[in-house]
């Protein structure tokens, strides 16, 4: 199966930051429960124009995140895995399986409590830990494993923003928000017009950015909309698309998502293991990520294929799509994003964070032992532009 270079760079990039986003979360551990503990915690509580840093990372910096995730979405509906409607069938039902049915799980032990709005926690894939898990397999495997993978991932995490704007959004102030969409409209007649300059573009995102976090959805959506209304054009490595998509590649992987994971992974390990794994949104979150996402991507995958609305590829089997469904357990930074956004108190966010890095642990190792006994042959890649 032939892949392009720019999906080759993506995905070389992202397996380097899992590797990296894994040293920088066990050093965010160490530095919290060292005797620099207190210091590391005030460090992301400091003020920066009002917001803090923390606020700045998880609202600013994860917006350039999500952008880079919506131009990635873009490039696979129009050139890529999502471009052919039958070949999407195969991502887009494994994706919903993954998202829906880690949520019923969850529901299941916390419909009707206080934790209910944690239903979103297992129900995203972190496409960096995933792929960078993939990639310690090396040349055993193929393309079109890595390219369902991450189609399943940006689908996922695509799923998660809408999520994240629909049940996460609190108090909506509809003025910041029309002003928000009035930026995007004008935008959108730029692409239309066929403006290419990229300036315009990044000028009103950042504007669009500042009413949308002050509208009371949450701004990162800002990134999705963003990605959409810059120029595809023919995808080439002339279009803005392709040369922003080129740029972000390595500043989200190398300094954003690792800045996220020092901030947002600073846990403190305290209390009983046993009694926070007992709790029901622990039970929710493993259940979620460890069964849910494993079994909804392979069932929902199976479903389509049964009833013929895609077809598996000829180089996988259903192992391997098992094995990958545990990779998608990797909740990791949207979970973590989500837990943030879900409870208010500071216990429960502590100790949900604590069971995610469990549960994306041992959904990480599981998926990573099955696909090394049901992938033995290794296989070379064609490269297309």
């Amino acid at each position: 199966m032939k892949i392009t270079r720019l999906f080759k760079e993506f995905f070389d990039t992202e397996k380097a930051g899992g590797l990296t986003l894994i040293a920088f979360t066990l050093l965010s551990l160490i530095l919290a429960n060292s005797g620099f503990g207190e210091s590391y915690h005030h460090l992301w509580e400091g003020s920066i124009a009002g917001l803090s840093l923390e606020h700045w990372i998880n609202d600013g910096l994860m917006a350039i995140f999500f952008l880079l995730i919506g131009l990635e979405l873009e490039r696979e509906i129009y050139k890529g895995e999502l471009s052919n409607i039958k070949d999407a069938m195969f991502p887009i039902f494994g994706a919903l399986g993954g998202m829906f049915v880690p949520a019923a799980l969850f529901l299941a032990y916390n419909y009707g409590t206080s934790t209910q709005s944690g239903a979103g926690i297992p129900m995203a894939t972190d496409i960096a830990f995933a792929l960078g898990i993939l990639s310690l397999l090396g040349n055993r495997v193929p393309a079109s494993l890595k390219i369902f993978l991450t189609a399943l991932a940006v689908i996922d995490d695509l799923g998660a923003i809408m999520i994240i704007a629909i049940f996460y959004t609190k108090t909506l102030i509809w003025a910041n928000l029309l002003f928000a969409l009035g930026i995007f409209s004008v935008l959108l007649v730029l692409n239309r017009l066929k403006v290419h300059n990229l300036i315009p573009y990044i000028i009103g995102g950042i504007v669009m950015w500042y009413f949308m976090l002050h509208s009371g959805v949450h701004a990162t959506i800002t990134g999705v909309l963003l990605a959409f209304a810059i120029p595809f054009g023919d995808g080439g490595k002339q279009s803005p698309s392709y040369i922003l998509q080129h740029i972000l590649h390595k500043p989200v992987a190398f300094l954003i998502i690792p800045i996220f994971a020092l901030a947002n992974t600073a846990i403190i390990f305290s209390g009983d293991i046993v009694d926070i794994l007992s709790q029901d949104y622990s039970i929710g979150i493993v259940l979620g990520l460890v069964v849910g996402k494993p079994l909804g991507i392979f069932l929902l995958a199976y479903f389509a294929v049964a009833i013929g609305l895609c077809k598996l590829p000829e180089d996988l089997n259903w192992k391997a799509i098992i094995g990958v469904g545990f990779l998608g357990g990797i909740g990791f930074t949207m979970s973590i994003f989500i837990t943030l956004l879900a409870f208010d108190d500071a216990a429960i966010i502590n100790n949900a964070k604590l069971v995610i890095l469990i549960s994306s642990l041992i959904a990480g190792l599981i998926g990573f032992l099955s696909l090394k006994f049901s992938l033995k042959k290794e296989v070379v890649e064609d490269l297309v532009e």
